[in-house]
């Protein structure tokens, strides 16, 4: 990728330059190897958020949830708690010098902030110490405008590791270094500064989804696998299931089908909506000072606790219409036992300036092009899209079925940005408000600036 200026997060312009190693004659180039000739998955569904962020923005909701109850907050964290004090910070009665607004503590600078799940070391000891991190999102926010662009690391990509150690899985990086070796993993791979981490254990899943008596989703496939030696007993049928904390971890480990790795990404994502509803429900609210209590147990950040209320603030009156997401574009790749995902450096640069740096191509097209991806039973809804986006002057290229629970407009083009999303779905109100995901490698039927996919969410 390339090597940004690393003065400030804010320093999002100047020179730039290829990072050492991934020029094209480097003998241990870990792109050589990266074939013609790429397998593209089929599924609609790659980029995502995971569970890291629900559990990150699980803590915002509970601060702005309880900023006015001290007295409850009190009796439940204990008094002057670390939480506690949080909390009172952003209370309505506060009206000491400490409360904060939302006041840019950044001044005008964005800030990338990079997520991590960690997996079990198997010890008691040390939660962080050893561990993989099966989960990385690059996230950038801007606090002007009230973005936020993420960029979900595959856990496979082949890389080079800082102070000497070759190259390995990215997910590695955190196991042999710890998180200064990862945060600093991404930086050279990217090119971008971290400002900010947050870590999450996976033991926080277990134990949220047993704070909220289950999470209820829907199952997009059969699922069944038994491993006798790791003790792991997979039995799910395609519909809705109510999942116990045993029944998520077991739905949320499955990875034995065509899409491996990238379909167990598929799968956080749809148990992130499940979570998400549940947290919505009026019953919930007597459950957040707990869920609060487990994410001080398995969360580790460098975030004070100003900056965290910061963002809290900002989460208030957060629009989830202004996120763009994407995966690093790329594909699987075998060395012997070993199974990367090899990084298309090109339009990886290319997901890079435009969530990171936020570079957006001047003007519009004259004419747009589009295709339509639709599971089997929303084929009628797919038709009436069609018919509303060629009134509306859009050529529809292709149409084609998909088997998706996942609702997305994925934009393939530079010129397909969030404000042209914005626009379409007042010209079109068929489109509807669906994830919006930036992807300039992968097509589902033709070279198109934009694919529209009808899901089946819920059904």
């Amino acid at each position: 990728m390339r090597d940004r200026d690393k003065r400030g997060s804010g320093s999002y312009r100047g020179s730039r330059k290829r990072t050492r190693g991934y020029s094209s004659g480097s003998a241990d180039n870990p792109f050589t190897n990266y074939a013609e000739s790429r397998k593209k998955d089929q599924s609609s569904f790659r980029k995502v958020l995971t569970i890291m962020t629900i559990m990150f923005f699980t803590a915002i909701f509970a601060i702005l949830l309880f900023a006015n109850h001290q007295e409850f907050l009190d009796k439940k964290l204990g008094d002057n708690s670390f939480i506690s004090n949080l909390l009172n910070k952003l209370s309505a009665e506060n009206n000491s010098k400490d409360k904060p607004e939302f006041s840019l503590p950044f001044g005008l600078k964005r800030q990338n902030i990079l997520l991590l799940g960690v997996d079990s070391n198997g010890a008691d000891s040390d939660l962080w110490v050893g561990t993989r991190t099966d989960t990385m999102i690059l996230v950038n926010i801007d606090p002007r405008t009230k973005t936020v662009n993420a960029i979900s690391i595959p856990r496979d990509s082949k890389v080079y590791l800082p102070n000497g150690m070759g190259i390995q899985k990215i997910n590695a990086a955190h196991a042999i270094g710890g998180i200064d070796m990862t945060i600093k993993t991404v930086e050279d791979t990217l090119g971008v500064k971290v400002d900010k981490y947050i870590m999450f254990h996976d033991d926080a899943v277990r134990a949220i989804v047993k704070a909220l008596g289950g999470v209820d989703i829907y199952v997009e496939k059969n699922m069944h696998y038994n491993d006798n030696a790791g003790n792991l007993h997979i039995n799910f049928t395609k519909g809705k299931h109510h999942l116990t904390e045993k029944d998520a971890v077991e739905y949320l480990r499955f990875r034995h089908d065509a899409l491996g790795d990238i379909g167990r990404t598929q799968r956080q994502q749809w148990f992130l909506r499940g979570l998400l509803a549940d947290l919505q429900k009026p019953e919930t609210i007597v459950k957040i000072p707990e869920i609060i209590s487990i994410a001080s147990k398995y969360v580790k950040t460098n975030m004070s606790p100003y900056e965290m209320s910061q963002y809290a603030a900002f989460a208030k009156g957060f629009n989830m219409d202004n996120v763009e997401i994407a995966m690093l574009p790329g594909a699987p790749n075998k060395h012997g036992y070993t199974s990367y995902w090899i990084l298309d450096p090109e339009k990886t640069q290319e997901v890079v300036d435009r969530l990171i740096y936020r570079q957006q191509a001047e003007g519009r097209k004259e004419a747009y092009t589009a295709s339509i991806m639709s599971s089997p039973d929303n084929l009628d809804e797919a038709r009436a899209l069609k018919k509303a986006l060629e009134a509306a002057g859009i050529e529809v290229k292709c149409s084609g079925t998909l088997k998706s629970v996942h609702s997305q407009f994925i934009a393939h083009s530079k010129y397909v940005t969030i404000d042209y999303y914005a626009d379409l779905k007042k010209q079109v109100p068929e489109v509807k408000s669906r994830q919006f995901v930036y992807d300039p490698a992968t097509f589902m039927c033709a070279d198109t600036d934009f694919t529209i996919v009808v899901a089946a969410d819920n059904k």
